[in-house]
């Protein structure tokens, strides 16, 4: 069994144990590993990694089928000693965090941790067919050789220059092919590098060996598969060393998701190859590697599953493993949560097969089967079943008033769905303002349970009712209430509406933010999330674009409008008017004063001289007295001299 080593974005680990495919293991959206039985199609066993949202599983890769012992059994005779039954029991799983775990299908629990080997996340894990040995890819560009045994890194050496996308080894255990963007084959013993192939311009995801003879005969075949690339290229190993371009090209529809090949012993033997690609058809090819074929090869047969409803819809194929005979494929198509496993004979004459199945049908038988801790009792057909929400259940004693109550107040007659949407009033005038007590008002738990009914019917008038409130507590608890089932629906219903009229628009906008703001990690693991909201993307991009130049158009009309609105109301400038509005005159004081009235002024005039004369004459008086001292001084200053 051959499968795809390397990881994508877009797609999840799926891959069948070897011969003779017992075991379907695959890793959910969820970050769980589940391994289904092919023979009863049944769940066999489910592990929950820890930390497994931190650490999502990147690929997982069966190992060689091994003899185990399931637990104490008795000796057995020597008849039976020679029958021994080998099982595909261990399973390497790489992780985003840089670690492998090998989990145990035997046993049911994890086995062992590989840790310290790597500091990026592993792409891809492969196993040596003899000894117990592991090699590992991973971001970092190293490539690590684990021994199970110790549970320890036996070497690490730098494989490329970018990550390391895929692994394989040869059926001998002596050669090691590596990629990223270059193909580099390896020899085991030395760790060095025996050829390099180049031929694909992006990252490299299938590597498997297409013939197991020996590399010096060129008869060394192995086939590579890329990103984004719609072919299958195969690669010759020769002596000459002159094996720079691949000798076969097979065409798809699709990038390679998951590859089984059965390898070819002798030139005589041709290969047998089976192909699923990303677009979810299976492509089967058988060709025989005897040189270079210059013209691509197409499939021998194409097939495609669609279901049985009036309009089908194609249903994808996750992984596909060929049988013992040539005609007998093993398929698992449908959801990784819920896979169906099914053996198909298919009539290769044929280039192009359809199979209709009904997948509805075939989940429901499929989870009949498994084991479930919830057991349905065995009621009788006359006995009755009072349960919460069925016919016939009564409400206990202690409500016995209100559901009184709730008799008077209601009719006989029980209110169609219609009739009571009628009477809900979910405008939102009513919401801000508050209604009175007698009308009906509705809960949170109505606007959800309402607004699921809505967008599984398509019911416009609910939904227009609901997408009016615009209390933003309302409409984030309705969001977060809502089921898982239902954000997809509303995210194209929010997506329909966005486009419409921009009133209408800026109501979406809220709803839009509650449920990125709730939701957005169950968006993420959605695995075609690109493609489902890429037309919402693309609207908000336009809009944002546009907003500049809309800024900046305003910005002009609101000065144009400014001035206009100033000019108008600016009254015209007129010649200013120079009469006096009033006029103050002083009266004569010589005809209408009479003389008592004028005294004061002239009484202050000659105040005035009077204080000025009053002054000259204090003047003069002050300097006689000085004289008169000095000359006084003078005297006794005289009489004291004659003395």
């Amino acid at each position: 069994m051959a499968s795809d080593g390397g990881s994508s974005s877009l797609q999840l680990p799926c891959v069948f144990s070897p011969k003779p495919q017992q075991y379907l293991a695959l890793c959910a959206q969820d970050g769980r590993l589940r391994i289904w039985n092919t023979d009863n199609k049944t769940l066999q066993q489910e592990y929950v990694p820890s930390a497994h949202l931190s650490a999502t599983c990147t690929c997982i890769a069966w190992g060689p089928c091994r003899t185990v012992k399931d637990g104490p059994q008795r000796k057995k005779r020597k008849s039976e000693a020679v029958q021994v039954e080998e099982r595909a029991d261990l399973l390497a799983m790489g992780t985003a965090a840089g670690t492998v775990l090998i989990y145990s299908s035997v046993k049911g629990a994890l086995h062992c941790t590989l840790d310290g080997g790597h500091t990026g996340g592993v792409n891809c894990v492969q196993w040596h067919p003899e000894d117990s040995l592991l090699y590992s890819g991973s971001d970092d560009t190293n490539i690590t050789e684990w021994d199970l045994q110790s549970g320890k890194t036996r070497s690490v050496w730098k494989a490329d220059r970018a990550a390391i996308t895929s692994l394989c080894v040869s059926p001998d255990g002596k050669l090691l092919l590596s990629a990223g963007y270059v193909i580099k084959m390896w020899d085991l013993e030395t760790k060095e590098i025996y050829r390099k192939f180049t031929g694909h311009s992006t990252a490299v995801t299938t590597l498997c060996f297409a013939t197991t003879r020996p590399p010096d005969g060129n008869g060394l075949y192995f086939l590579s598969g890329a990103a984004h690339d719609r072919l299958l290229s195969v690669w010759q190993v020769r002596d000459d060393g002159k094996d720079k371009n691949s000798v076969v090209s097979f065409t798809l529809t699709d990038e390679p998701q998951h590859v089984d090949l059965v390898p070819s012993n002798s030139k005589e033997k041709a290969v047998r190859l089976a192909v699923v690609c990303k677009d979810g058809q299976l492509h089967l090819f058988e060709h025989f590697l005897n040189g270079p074929c210059k013209k691509p090869l197409s499939p021998t047969c194409s097939v495609q599953l669609s279901d049985t409803k009036d309009s089908p819809a194609p249903i994808p194929l996750l992984a596909a493993a060929l049988g013992a005979e040539p005609r007998t494929v093993t398929l698992a198509y449908g959801n990784h949560l819920q896979p169906v496993m099914e053996r198909v004979e298919l009539n290769i004459s044929e280039r192009h097969i359809c199979l209709t199945r009904d997948v509805h049908t075939s989940l429901s038988l499929s989870m009949e089967t498994n084991i479930s801790k919830v057991k349905t009792p065995l009621v009788n057909a006359k006995s009755k079943v009072l349960v919460p929400g069925f016919p016939g259940h009564k409400a206990p004693k202690g409500s016995s008033q209100t559901s009184e109550k709730r008799k008077k107040d209601n009719d006989t007659k029980e209110m169609s769905i219609a009739e009571r949407l009628g009477e809900i009033d979910l405008a939102p005038v009513s919401l801000e303002t508050g209604a009175p007590k007698n009308a009906p008002s509705l809960q949170t738990d109505n606007f959800a349970v309402l607004l699921v009914q809505g967008l599984e019917s398509n019911d416009a008038n609910i939904l227009n009712k609901i997408f009016q409130t615009r209390k933003e507590s309302v409409i984030r608890k309705t969001v977060a209430r809502i089921q898982l089932s239902a954000v997809l629906p509303l995210v194209h219903e929010i997506t329909t509406r966005l486009q419409g009229h921009p009133h209408s628009a800026k109501m979406m906008v809220m709803w839009l933010k509650s449920v990125l703001m709730h939701h957005t990690s169950y968006l993420a693991s959605l695995p075609d999330l690109v493609s489902r909201l890429g037309v919402l993307y693309h609207m908000i991009e336009n809009r944002v674009k546009l907003f500049h130049k809309l800024s900046k158009l305003h910005g002009k009309l609101h000065l144009l409008t400014t001035q206009m609105v100033t000019g108008t109301n600016s009254s015209p400038v007129t010649e200013v008017d120079c009469t006096a509005k009033l006029v103050y005159e002083e009266e004569s004081s010589e005809d209408e004063v009479s003389g008592d009235e004028a005294l004061p002024d002239e009484e202050s005039d000659v105040s005035w001289e009077e204080e000025d004369e009053t002054m000259e004459e204090e003047d003069e008086d002050s300097d006689r007295r000085e004289s008169k001292t000095n000359g006084e001084e003078m005297e006794h200053g005289n009489e004291s001299e004659e003395e």
